[in-house]
């Protein structure tokens, strides 16, 4: 009975599943171990090379900055005229307003830099703002008291008065350096630049590890530089500090034990410029606690296979069962699009010996060939949106910021100084918002925001001859839409209004109907030919994207702005055009209303 087909099946089926699984198991929880160990490794490499550059950048400016200041000739004129017993006090009152109105110049030059600070040893401090204060209290401060005797020049995270007093009360990072020397307890003037610990700790906070690591910014003693508080909760990282620090490696791995008797995995980074470190400390139960749980439901998914190979082996007693089984099972990852499923539930056999074989090879050969052509078609499909859509936005800021330049060429040979600095001041925070191109979605109010920007300009460029009116509702002022769609519109209905008459006048409406989002611009210019308007409604329809990419027509602005909302909105996209001629134009975009950062 043993040597019958039924019983060699249950047997067979027993141990080879047992025996598989039961390795597969053991290597995939050992091999899987050692990949999650390098990956969180490689990761943490890379994660503090990119925060290092940034800190690198950061304290490059801000050494800039000490630069700048140091070797002013404002700063230099102020420190011998308060050096000078016999200057009058008015005089002195004035070389300090000079130095105070160059640190305010400089710190506005600089806007990673919070403020900047200069002390006199004799009991006085000079800040942006006119900020001139005989207050000798400073020299009580720990910083002081540590730059003055051990030279240290970074301070960690804490509260300045100086930024308390200017109603900031919030955490800064200070260098401070001597101005006229570079021995600091020879120094008689010295200067604290801040910048916020928000500027470094931001991003760093955007950095994980697993789910409950963290990294830490360390200055050159191994005290936490941003005030990150629970790098307390870990003694056992202090006390590797030190070797660290003295060995030669740039970065490195440590595993230690903490207080619960398990591991912790270390990473650590040495920045070069200023002996600071980056260390990222994770539990090793942070990372194997999911792999551990995904063994255990492989050995309880092992027996009840084991189980339900045992009970079917008794009914599939014929040599043709196994292989029509397999197919079977393969078509039914095929049916939910599980292709790598399919292909493993099915042997490549290099011979054919049957007609099941014949049927299992072609459709193995099938599934491959299924696979693939989906991939690729969706991956090609994918990238091209993606590369259409970009080059469609970056086609917005070359044509504005070609303009401007123009119109401060002009301003600054009519010696319109004001204008000028309005202008640059508007172009400043428009290119300071076009270069976040991390996202593509903004909220209305941001956008409104940079269109009033936009539009001061256009007030500076025509004067009395623009008028352009506003009417919003306030309460879609969260509402999501892609960026940059409002001003190429506003840009072609003051162009082509100013083409045929003295004055333009534009109107920019905000609305809510039912649930889509009306964005209008209705401007007094010439019209739109109504062919142009139909075509502009089949360019749509048909989302010839690479036609508008290669277009050299003037409608360009236009053209990006319907095509960027088709490829994000696709069918829930609409938009209107009514134009008489010799009356004007109202173009109206018809969105779906968002709350929130969420594509469509």
């Amino acid at each position: 009975m043993f040597y019958s087909l039924k019983n060699r099946l249950i047997v067979f089926f027993a141990v080879l599943l047992f025996v598989s699984f039961g390795t597969m198991s053991y290597l995939f929880f050992t091999e899987s171990r050692s990949i999650i160990r390098s990956y969180i490794e490689s990761s943490a490499y890379e994660k503090m090379d990119e925060y290092g550059s940034f800190v690198n950048m950061a304290l490059a400016q801000i050494y800039d900055v000490s630069s700048i200041v140091f070797n002013s000739h404002t700063t230099k004129s102020w420190a011998t005229a308060l050096s000078d017993p016999g200057l009058p006090a008015g005089e002195k009152m004035l070389a300090n307003i000079d130095l105070s109105q160059f640190l305010t110049q400089t710190t506005n030059n600089y806007s990673i830099v919070s403020s900047i600070t200069v002390y006199r040893q004799e009991g006085m401090w000079i800040s942006a703002d006119n900020q001139i204060m005989n207050d000798s209290s400073f020299k009580s401060e720990q910083w002081y008291d540590h730059f003055i005797t051990r030279g240290n020049e970074w301070v960690s995270a804490h509260q300045d008065p100086v930024e308390v007093l200017r109603s900031k009360p919030f955490d800064v990072l200070s260098l401070l350096l001597p101005i006229g020397t570079f021995e600091p307890s020879q120094s008689k003037n010295m200067m604290k630049i801040n910048v916020r610990s928000a500027f470094f700790l931001e991003p760093l906070n955007r950095i994980h590890l697993g789910e409950k690591g963290t990294i830490f910014l360390l200055d050159g003693e191994g005290n936490p530089i941003l005030g990150q508080h629970e790098y307390a909760s870990h003694p056992e990282a202090a006390k590797q500090m030190g070797a660290i620090r003295d060995n030669r490696l740039q970065n490195g791995v440590v595993y230690l034990k903490n207080n619960q008797g398990a591991r912790d995995i270390l990473v650590y980074k040495k920045l070069k410029l200023n002996n600071w470190l980056l260390v990222g400390i994770v539990p090793e139960a942070d990372l194997y606690g999911k792999l551990y749980k995904l063994r255990a439901s492989m050995l309880i998914f092992v027996a009840l296979l084991l189980v339900a190979a045992i009970a079917a082996a008794i009914w599939l007693s014929h040599g043709i069962s196994r292989p029509l089984s397999r197919l079977a099972s393969a078509m039914r990852y095929v049916q939910i699009g599980d292709f790598d499923g399919a292909e493993n539930r099915i042997t490549n056999e290099d011979k054919v010996r049957n007609e099941v074989g014949y049927v299992t090879a072609t459709f193995r050969n099938m599934v491959s060939r299924l696979r693939q052509h989906i991939k690729t078609e969706f991956e090609l499909k994918l990238l091209r949106q993606q590369a259409e859509y970009k080059s469609l936005l970056m086609q917005i800021n070359p044509h504005f910021l070609f303009n401007t330049l123009e119109l401060l060429s002009s301003l600054a040979m009519q010696h319109r100084i004001q204008d000028t600095v309005r202008v640059i001041e508007s172009l400043g925070k428009m290119m300071r918002f076009s270069l976040k191109i991390s996202n593509d979605l903004i909220t209305l109010e941001e956008e409104m925001i940079y269109v009033r920007h936009y539009v001061s300009i256009l007030q500076i460029r025509f004067a009395d001859r623009l008028h352009i009116t506003f009417q919003e509702d306030e309460t879609l002022r969260q509402s999501v839409i892609p960026k940059f769609i409002l001003q190429p519109l506003i840009e072609n209905a003051v162009k082509y209004s100013f083409r045929e008459q003295a004055e333009a006048k534009v109107i920019i409406r905000v609305r809510q109907d039912h649930n889509r989002l009306i964005l209008t611009v209705a401007d007094n210019g010439p019209g739109i030919p109504k062919e142009l308007s139909q075509q502009l409604q089949a360019e749509s329809l048909a989302s010839q994207f690479e036609q508008i990419l290669n277009s050299r027509s003037q409608q360009i602005g236009l053209r990006n702005v319907l095509a960027r909302c088709q490829l994000y909105y696709g069918a829930l996209f609409a938009f209107k055009i009514d134009s008489t001629l010799q009356q004007g134009t109202c173009i109206e975009l018809m969105l779906p209303i968002q709350g929130g950062m969420t594509d469509v």
